[in-house]
């Protein structure tokens, strides 16, 4: 199902039949470094890991993660953005990751900025965060690009890393 369009991309929500493309986002070198192994290795794996996040977050908050598919090359499939409602933070999170191929070439930045239009008017959303690694360079300067400013460190997960916490009024 579609939920919105950009210049450039088509934001659907993510199904089953995804479950190949989320293995192979899964394991991109970035996603490990930066989002951590989720330990799914197999399409099986990959299809609960769907039930269990994306199909349960749209059920429950009617928003969640959405893929990215562009318009010029077939509907290919190249990335995720969406809103996520985590118990730990006190305002709902936006992210976004790509396929490696897709980086650097505003494709982060357009996905974001429609997930933000739909935080606000669609959902009725006030105020977003983002939560990110200190290393993680990229998604700073495409938070910070958005509007979103800077916090505090937090840690919100039990793993006790400490995450620079963004947040913006929308």
């Amino acid at each position: 199902m579609i939920i919105a369009e950009t210049e450039r991309l088509l934001l659907s929500k993510i199904t089953l039949d995804d479950a190949s493309f989320l293995l192979e986002l899964m394991n991109t070198p970035g996603w490990l470094k930066y989002n951590g192994d989720r330990n799914v290795k197999t399409l099986e794996q990959a299809v609960n890991h769907i039930k269990n996040n994306q199909l349960k977050c749209y059920e429950t908050h009617e928003f969640g993660y959405y893929k990215l598919q562009v318009k010029a090359e077939n509907l290919k499939t190249i990335g995720t953005s969406g809103l996520l409602q985590r118990d730990n933070l006190d305002h709902v999170d936006i992210g976004f990751s790509l396929l490696p191929d897709y980086h650097g070439k505003g494709y982060g930045y357009e996905a974001a900025s429609e997930i933000m239009n739909l935080a606000k008017n669609k959902f009725n959303i006030k105020t977003l965060c983002a939560i990110t690694l200190p290393i993680n360079q990229p998604s700073i300067h495409l938070l910070e690009k958005l509007g979103l400013s800077y916090q505090k460190t937090v840690k919100p997960f039990e793993d006790d890393k400490e995450l620079l916490l963004f947040a913006k009024d929308l």
